[in-house]
């Protein structure tokens, strides 16, 4: 009843699913508007391999649906293949931004707690749960603590367990101010991104920091190799190498000229692929024909 008054239902995530499949169950019956549905990534209860019945429910669930929307390869690939949705109803969509929202160096103290004291600083946006390991994070930088220093932007159950990690590591300067909105205003104070997360698919972290001209280190999960420039994917380590991870962050950390480089290859890759304006034809279109009017979004 509640779907009937709309001409077009857009539906994200498994914690929508039961909406989809009561969609599939009445749209014809209720007379119900086209859906949509979206998925952007996993919880770690699904990080590395998809639950059977889940996969089954979602097969059945999406059937009806009118499109399947996902920003990724790898997702495009699983709906391919674990949930039998037919290539031509999948719509890959990258997420975009501002990107020249972002240019420029930010000060330091656009982060709250963040004082400069000549480390390298090393940061990353992400909620503070399990999947986005930021222990490991803490981990690989413990011997280099002297050399740079960490900021953590983001809320989460995970805190006390990160703070506990470093520490037992000797490190007791991780600067962790809790979500920030407007991260166009503090990703630039950055000097290095890292990305240390068990399970991504297209991270909007990831754009941000590229956006901001930044050289990105990161565990190669999701779309992560693909996204960042050629030059930047040497920096993209197998998740469980944390010593390459460590490695990677020390070259960058010690070459001030490299980090530049890098950092507006990423730039420019993020201007060419990852802007807004491409996401918001895409998606303007998609809807568009959904309900009959290619240009009602336009």
């Amino acid at each position: 009843r509640f779907m009937k008054g709309y001409d077009l239902i857009l539906s994200f995530n498994w914690g929508a699913m039961d909406g989809v499949m009561a969609h599939r169950l009445f749209r014809r019956l209720k007379g119900l508007p086209p859906l949509i549905h979206h998925e952007d990534g996993f919880n770690a209860d699904e990080a590395q391999a998809r639950d059977p019945l889940r996969n089954r429910y979602r097969q059945i669930a999406l059937s009806r649906a009118r499109a399947l929307v996902v920003p990724s390869n790898e997702l495009a690939h699983i709906a391919q293949k674990e949930w039998y949705q037919k290539p031509e109803k999948v719509h890959q969509i990258p997420n975009g931004i501002d990107v020249r929202a972002y240019a420029g160096r930010r000060p330091v103290s656009a982060i709250p707690g963040l004082t400069e004291d000549g480390r390298v600083i090393v940061g990353t946006l992400a909620g503070l749960r399990p999947v986005k390991n930021l222990r490991r994070m803490v981990r690989a930088i413990g011997p280099l603590k002297d050399k740079v220093r960490l900021v953590i932007v983001g809320e989460g159950e995970e805190r006390e367990a990160i703070l506990t990690e470093a520490k037992a590591l000797g490190i007791d300067d991780v600067v962790m101010p809790g979500f920030l909105s407007s991260p166009q205003e503090y990703v630039g104070a950055f000097d290095i991104f890292a990305l240390s997360s068990d399970s991504e698919q297209f991270p909007i972290s990831l754009v941000e920091a590229m956006a901001a001209g930044l050289p990105v280190v990161s565990t190669d999960v999701g779309d992560v190799s693909a996204m960042v420039a050629q030059s930047n994917r040497a920096y993209v380590v197998a998740p469980e190498a944390i010593t390459d991870f460590r490695a990677a962050l020390g070259k960058l950390a010690a070459d001030p000229t490299l980090r530049e480089k890098i950092g507006e290859a990423n730039r420019k890759r993020a201007l060419q692929c990852f802007d807004e304006t491409v996401m918001f034809q895409l998606y303007a279109r998609l809807y568009g024909r959904a309900i009959g009017d290619e240009a009602a979004l336009a």
